[in-house]
């Protein structure tokens, strides 16, 4: 089997902020074509009669003018067909997605490590509600009883503890050498000084310069630079912020336990 990367793509056709169709519907008129019946069309598009006429009214509207047209009695019976326009349009749209196939070619045969880039430009894609979003390398699973301790080595080094479940690693596919991202929501990440340590969590210290507050509405949020270039963010209320004695340039250290590391994967 080919494991290789594959670039690949969908034509959509649109009016305005209007989806006219895409493969399904256009395969849709080559079957009307085809086979002059909207039930026999439906049958080999995979879908309802209702879905299907549904599909042909929309295209029909939002293309200012009929693609399909139906007739009724006569003596060889009613029967459905495309209209000029419509014929047209397929033709159209398989000769722009055969010059799109040559184009998505080309990008893969002349991008530079393509298998190497893609992969990242999918990960800037992630979208979660946890502020914290780390990208690295497992390089440890231990197993405790009903959990694994996994940990996670972020590109400059630094390494993090995550705490899941067994059945959890599996069902992700975890094992060392694999690349894997944690998520960490900014109030469970202490960042404090010296002293101030004290009864924090011990699981995960990461030490590192504070690069950045933001205080607002008596919530600070404060960005502490790592020193291989990973930023974290924690949220506290001010009053912990100056009690804690936290300022841009101050060194100090980001703590969190092990289970509020949320570990995950790419599909």
């Amino acid at each position: 089997m080919d494991t290789s990367l594959q670039v690949s793509g969908s034509l959509w056709l649109h009016r305005g902020n209007s989806s006219l169709g895409g493969q399904a519907r256009i395969a849709l008129l080559e079957h009307i074509a085809t086979t002059g019946s909207i039930t026999a069309a439906a049958k080999a598009a995979g879908m309802s009669y209702k879905a299907a006429w549904d599909a042909v009214d929309a295209m029909n509207q939002l293309a200012g003018e009929p693609l399909v047209a139906r007739s009724t009695g006569g003596r060889g019976g009613g029967g459905t067909r495309l209209t000029a326009r419509g014929a047209k349009l397929v033709a159209a749209f398989r000769a722009v997605e055969a010059a799109q196939q040559q184009f998505l070619a080309r990008v893969a045969a002349d991008l530079e490590r393509f298998d190497e880039q893609w992969p990242i430009i999918a990960r800037l894609g992630l979208q979660t509600s946890a502020r914290n979003q780390l990208h690295g390398t497992i390089s440890g699973i231990r197993h405790c009883g009903v959990n694994d301790e996994v940990t996670l080595t972020l590109p400059g080094g630094e390494a993090i503890v995550a705490s899941l479940t067994h059945h959890s690693a599996q069902a992700l596919g975890l094992a060392t050498g694999g690349e894997a991202f944690a998520l960490i929501k900014a109030p469970w990440i202490e960042i404090a000084r010296g002293v101030d340590l004290a009864g924090l969590p011990t699981a995960n210290r990461l030490c590192g310069t504070v690069d950045a507050i933001e205080d607002d509405e008596g919530q600070a949020e404060v960005i502490l630079a790592l020193p291989g270039g990973t930023r974290l963010a924690a949220v506290m209320p001010h009053d912990t912020l100056a009690a804690r004695g936290l300022a841009p340039g101050v060194g100090a250290t980001a703590a969190f336990t092990a289970a509020s590391v949320i570990i995950g994967v790419m599909a």
